[in-house]
């Protein structure tokens, strides 16, 4: 059994907008897989994209999850303050000739296949050009997830060099991510499936960086009826505040777990305190997507 010391867990939500059924199953399997092991459950707001956050979500986050009864360590970290931090690590990755300057638009990419083929290498852009990229090897990257087993990838042929600083200005999430886990000590990732193919190129700027790899688990990600993953922009149902209880409970079954039936209309408390002491990890289905009703 790990000690709290020992484990430290995240949950790290973009304010984008109210958190929705697909919110809660990953905020609920990253607090169960931390509680249950005595260890830690941090919160980060991802907000370095100030565009598509509105002002008031960050708080209705907060507020969210507070009355599901997921309760967090710690102060909330705000990437948006972070910035220094990224930059720093920016510009080690430059003194050591790892990053150049790529003016490719989207449409170019797309039509070489989506794969980055790095035309820009020998270019030498000045770095205000455009977008800043990281050169990758011709290697292929290995990890066991521990739900969805052995993954690897070829960074080269499935992703090629990759973005690290926007054409834009903004940090690119493979960066800040990778970045602030170093910084927050985190010792275990469990997300949504949505993020397992990031993972190669996280675990190859850890590596670079000189920076320990977390343990990862990747949950099947929420879908509604045509396969899209609940978002905002595909107008997910927000949270109900009024009764947490029944959707966390409904969480909790789409996460492979077995909660008791004389555990209906029991309080947030009592479900959470039931999770965290009955949790199984490899209940959890095998499967990158799980489709819900249409109401959520």
């Amino acid at each position: 059994m790990s000690t709290k010391a020992d484990y430290i867990g995240r949950f790290a939500p973009s304010p984008s907008g109210p958190l929705h059924f697909g919110s809660l199953v990953a905020a609920l399997a990253s607090y169960l897989d931390a509680r249950s092991q005595g260890g830690s459950w941090l919160l980060r707001m991802e907000d370095l994209d100030p565009s598509r956050e509105p002002p008031e979500a960050a708080a209705l986050i907060l507020s969210t999850l507070d009355v599901f009864g997921l309760h967090w360590d710690g102060t909330v970290l705000c990437q948006s303050q972070r910035l220094a931090a990224y930059a720093e690590a920016l510009a080690d990755l430059q003194d050591r000739g790892l990053v150049y300057g790529c003016d490719c638009s989207r449409l170019q990419i797309q039509a070489i296949g989506g794969v980055y083929d790095g035309r820009c290498r020998q270019r030498q852009l000045l770095n205000s050009a455009g977008a800043l990229r990281v050169v990758v090897p011709d290697d292929t990257v290995l990890f066991v997830d521990a739900i969805q087993g052995q993954q690897q990838q070829s960074l080269l042929k499935e992703c090629g060099d990759f973005v690290l600083r926007r054409k834009d200005g903004l940090i690119a999430y493979q960066l800040a991510v990778v970045v602030d886990d170093f910084f927050q000590q985190v010792t275990h990732i469990v997300r949504g499936s949505d993020l397992l193919a990031s993972t190669p190129r996280q675990l190859y700027l850890q590596r670079l960086l000189g920076f320990p790899t977390p343990h990862y688990a990747h949950i099947p990600v929420a879908v509604n009826g045509s396969g899209q993953k609940l978002s905002k922009q595909h107008f997910a149902t927000p949270l109900d505040q009024q009764y947490p209880a029944a959707q966390l409970l409904e969480a909790l079954r789409f996460l492979g777990q077995s909660p008791d039936t004389d555990l209906a209309g029991a309080p947030p408390e009592v479900l959470l305190a039931w999770g965290v002491i009955h949790w199984d990890i490899q209940a959890v289905p095998k499967l990158a997507t799980i489709p819900i009703q249409p109401d959520r």
